[in-house]
């Protein structure tokens, strides 16, 4: 088995001290490939010294999380669209809306996301979506920039059934699951019962949201194997048939990652 981790961000500060020993044994594992969703322009640097080291394994996405959209926005938005011109990435990411921690810059936050789902539609990129407390935003979004022309994932969902036939009207998005479907209290298992494991792609969103039992521990690439088992189970189906269908989502999905099946 050859596993994809759609959503990682190893390159923080919080793996300094021991990113190598990781990558190592994600590599023993089974994890051929990580893919890396920006912040913002602090940690552009960084993303890409890790993808440098790793090539082949590590892959960049270029973009500015809703939590870094201020007052200040365009200059930070001028440096990402320049990066885009510069070298190859595999989505524009990591994007969206989140209205949990702060609603002071909704109106900001819709303008960086819909001109990064327009340079998405330019430049032939799937995105990685943020959604927070923001469903009906993000959506709103997608529909008056052209949903018909994006493609894309929504990162760590853990919306309801009916965000869910929302995004499965969308045609061209698929669901990024991470250790929240692991969570008792999340009700994310019995959602996805109304999706099957063609709709998923497999992600960490480390050092954030460690699955059952390192719940509240600082998530770690290997912990990605606890996330397919509760799909497995979710879909009674083998480890093995999981991997290997979201697998196939992410190389159908996302630009420049060159693996065999």
């Amino acid at each position: 088995m050859k596993l994809i981790d759609t959503h990682c961000h190893l390159y923080l500060e919080e793996f300094d001290a021991d990113r190598e020993n990781l990558i190592h044994e994600a590599l023993a594992s089974g994890i051929d490939t990580i893919l890396l969703p920006n912040v913002d322009t602090a940690t552009i640097g960084a993303m890409h010294q890790l993808c440098a080291r790793h090539p082949g394994f590590a892959y960049p996405m270029m973009g500015l999380h809703p939590t870094s959209v201020n007052k200040e926005y365009p200059a930070q938005l001028k440096e990402i669209e320049d990066r885009l011109t510069q070298r190859s990435y595999c989505a524009i990411g990591e994007i969206g809306i989140d209205l949990y921690w702060d609603k002071t810059f909704l109106r900001e936050q819709k303008e960086v996301f819909e001109k990064q789902l327009q340079w998405s539609i330019e430049l032939g990129l799937p995105v990685a979506i943020h959604t927070r407390d923001a469903f009906p935003e993000v959506f709103e979004c997608i529909s008056k920039t052209g949903a018909d022309k994006l493609k894309g994932v929504f990162h760590s969902f853990s919306g309801t059934k009916n965000d869910l036939d929302k995004i499965k009207q969308l045609k061209n998005f698929k669901l990024g699951v991470s250790g929240v479907v692991t969570f008792k209290n999340s009700g994310l298992a019995d959602v996805l019962q109304q999706a099957t494991i063609d709709d998923i792609v497999l992600e960490t969103d480390a050092p954030y949201l460690s699955p059952v039992p390192f719940r509240g521990k600082r998530n770690e690439p290997t912990y990605i194997w606890k996330t397919a088992e509760k799909i497995a189970a979710i879909y009674n189906a083998s480890i093995e048939e999981v991997v290997l269908i979201a697998r196939r989502n992410a190389l159908n999905l996302f630009n420049g990652v060159t693996k065999a099946l």
